[in-house]
């Protein structure tokens, strides 16, 4: 059946089955406590500052680890720069997003 030596079906489920109720459990749980807290002043606080917060340090750990790759931080700076850009005039994230990564690939990987 593909199993190494003395292991089950049995026991691969006994351990797969369990794992798999943990995670989908762990997964819902943060939105049946976000039904509680809604209309709290914490959460909308938190649902205006986490995006940018993510975003920020996203950029940061981009154009830190920026140096040794193909590009260098430059590479990093043009593609943010578009990314910004592009944002500003069409307000699309995914959009942004898609075309700041594309530019960003292109840059490191053409720029030797």
């Amino acid at each position: 059946m593909g199993l190494p030596e003395g292991i089950s079906l049995a026991m691969v489920a006994g351990v797969l089955i369990p794992v798999g109720v943990v995670t989908v459990l762990l997964r819902t749980l943060p939105f049946s406590f976000l039904r509680m807290l809604k209309g709290s002043p914490l959460i909308e606080f938190l649902g205006l500052l986490m995006p940018v917060g993510v975003m920020t340090v996203l950029v940061v750990y981009t154009l830190s680890g920026a140096a040794p790759s193909p590009g260098g931080v430059w590479a990093a700076l043009g593609a943010a720069a578009l990314t910004l850009a592009l944002h500003a005039w069409r307000r699309s994230a995914a959009l942004s997003i898609l075309v700041g990564t594309a530019a960003y690939m292109a840059l490191v990987n053409l720029i030797l």
